[in-house]
């Protein structure tokens, strides 16, 4: 069996999920999923969820694997993954590798070095000059000492961004600069497939996918998560779609700003995300204007495995 294994990226809603289940169907495929929000169970409106009609037809790993409240790096899903392609391959499964998340999909091709030990001083630290201070004053403090790390990372990601500064501190060398450290690469193939639109016509999908996720029950969604007692300071819920709802069942916002503010932020997680990727040179990108376009795309890239 060939050792091309294809990894299917792109921002948010540029069609990714259809072009996977496709090439899936097409090639007795199994799906890793390398969306980092999908790992988590409860969490399946805000986060674009594959039906569940989808995954009964075709496998679906890592979706689904933990609560709220539970912690998963990005190196803990490259093993854990690893293993599980490993696995498909001795059965003549191809796996079908889909996700937007940039870093743990780096992480899993790449690999990725990742401290085995935590510094606690420097976090209680930081953790206190979040209370202190706010999130966005840190924020511009790693944009200062790590640029590349602040520029693909969210402003509300409170994980990240004091882990990046709690290394910085005790180490004095960007986080970045860690990350580029000689790691092992997976022992197959990777096949970039990526997907982009115009800004125009991604921008306009965005919008639509949150209405329908407001349509779709949303707010309901996040009420019963607070009911189980997981909170927006859960790095899985500090995230678009999530915080913006928690604002507004706490009457911070309106349901119209709450709206028009998981679309904004929608959009410019998006942008992140192309950041990303590309500076990835090995990605072979496809402009997706029409379903024809998807269609396109879908038929060049069966050749690659027939």
């Amino acid at each position: 069996m060939t050792n091309i294994v294809p990894v299917i990226i792109g921002p948010t809603a540029s069609g990714k999920t259809a072009l996977s289940l496709v090439i899936a169907k097409e090639v007795n495929g199994d799906i890793i999923s390398a969306d980092s929000r999908q790992f988590y169970k409860y969490m399946d409106i805000g986060t674009a969820k594959v039906s569940r009609e989808d995954r009964a037809e075709i496998p679906h790993h890592f979706i689904d694997i933990l609560q709220p409240d539970e912690y998963y790096s990005a190196g803990m899903f490259a093993t854990d993954a690893r293993k599980k392609i490993g696995d498909l391959q001795k059965k003549d499964v191809l796996p079908v590798i889909v996700g937007g998340s940039g870093l743990y999909i780096k992480a899993l091709t790449d690999g990725i070095f990742e401290f085995e030990t935590s510094f606690e001083a420097e976090r209680r630290l930081l953790l206190e000059r979040v209370q202190a201070e706010g999130l966005e004053a840190l924020y511009e403090e790693l944009k200062k000492c790590d640029p590349s790390y602040a520029a693909i990372v969210s402003s509300n990601d409170k994980q990240r961004i004091t882990r990046a500064l709690e290394v910085f501190m005790a180490t004095g060398r960007p986080f970045s600069d860690w990350h580029n450290e000689k790691t092992t690469k997976a022992d197959f193939e990777p096949l970039f497939i990526g997907l982009n639109m115009e800004r125009e016509v991604l921008y306009s999908r965005i919008n639509r996918r949150v209405d329908k996720m407001i349509a779709d029950g949303l707010i309901e969604e996040v009420k019963t998560l607070q009911e189980n007692g997981f909170t927006s300071g859960m790095n899985a819920l500090n995230t678009v779609g999530y915080k913006e709802v928690f604002s507004f069942l706490n009457d911070e916002i309106s349901e119209i700003e709450m709206i028009d503010l998981i679309k904004r932020n929608t959009r410019r997680y998006a942008k992140r995300q192309l950041t990303w990727f590309k500076s990835n040179p090995n990605i072979h990108w496809f402009t997706v204007r029409t379903e024809q376009d998807l269609n396109t795309s879908i038929e060049k890239m069966l050749l690659k495995f027939k």
